[in-house]
């Protein structure tokens, strides 16, 4: 009897163990499939679509699977990346990202520096840079940080001076010292300016914008340079950055794959390439 009651307690123990043993390693299965799990927000423009068309393919190829949540803007995405509910966005810049943190007391983090679309000077109804007249009306984008890359560029081409010595990524209407032609500068949304260019001589467009809105780059009346802060790059919160998921993004955009493919289709020089993505392709 004794014996047959130790079988039974010995059956039982092993049922036990083997139940644990299973739990455990469905445990440690889903433990890795999050891992390799990447949430990405999108946002309309270009940079989401390079990530989709020629970054995604490489990750997968590394076992990682891609989950995808779309946004119609980009302050939508960066509120999820805050919150958790998605990973990585790779739609803004340096001084976007910055703003937002400031603004929102949040903690994102750019990872790598991605191609950049360089904003331009559109025309509205002016053709070129020589007909601008006094009192000529020019959109420019209304966020602190793409306000400041417009006059930039409007004194790239002249038309207004600023401040000597102030940091040109925190420009401001304040920092204007010099408008000869006093040209209206008039800030609206991004997305706006183009559905407004037949009311306006002229246009300061970021490179998302005219892609978003199909504007041909090549109508641009004048490009700005871009200044460090003004590069894209992919953000992820700052707890995140030394995962290994987020290296693999950073791999992903530095490999010779992704260079030979912007090789391949930086038609016209598209993309501006930040130092770190330049090819050593011959």
């Amino acid at each position: 009897m004794k014996k047959k009651c130790l079988s039974i307690v010995l059956i039982l123990l092993g049922i036990v163990t083997i139940t644990a043993c299973g739990k455990n390693q469905d445990l440690a299965v889903n433990k890795e499939k999050e891992g390799k799990m990447i949430r990405i927000g999108t946002s309309p423009g270009p940079y989401s679509e390079l990530f989709l068309e020629a970054v995604k393919p490489i990750l997968e190829n590394k076992g990682y699977q891609i989950e995808q949540t779309e946004f119609t803007e980009l302050i939508q995405a960066n509120v999820a990346l805050a919150e958790g509910t998605i990973d990585l966005n790779v739609d803004q810049h340096t001084a976007y990202l910055n703003n937002f943190n400031e603004n929102k007391g949040t903690h994102l983090i750019g990872i790598t520096a991605l191609p950049t679309v360089p904003a331009g000077l559109f025309p509205g109804n002016r053709s070129t840079l020589d007909t601008v007249k006094e009192g000529d009306k020019i959109g420019i984008p209304d966020d602190a940080s793409n306000t400041a890359r417009a006059f930039n560029l409007l004194q790239k081409a002249g038309w207004i001076k600023l401040k000597t010595g102030i940091d040109p990524v925190k420009a401001t209407k304040e920092d204007i010292v010099s408008n000869p032609k006093k040209l209206a500068l008039i800030q609206m949304s991004s997305a706006q300016i183009p559905r407004s260019l037949a009311d306006l001589e002229y246009a300061v467009i970021p490179g998302s914008i005219v892609y978003s809105a199909k504007l041909d780059p090549k109508d641009s009346l004048l490009s700005e340079d871009v200044l460090k802060d003004y590069e894209l790059v992919a953000t992820v919160d700052e707890k995140n950055q030394e995962t290994d998921w987020a290296k693999a993004i950073v791999k992903a955009y530095r490999s010779d794959e992704f260079k030979h493919y912007l090789k391949e289709t930086n038609q016209g020089n598209y993309w501006f390439i930040p130092k770190e993505l330049q090819e050593e392709q011959k």
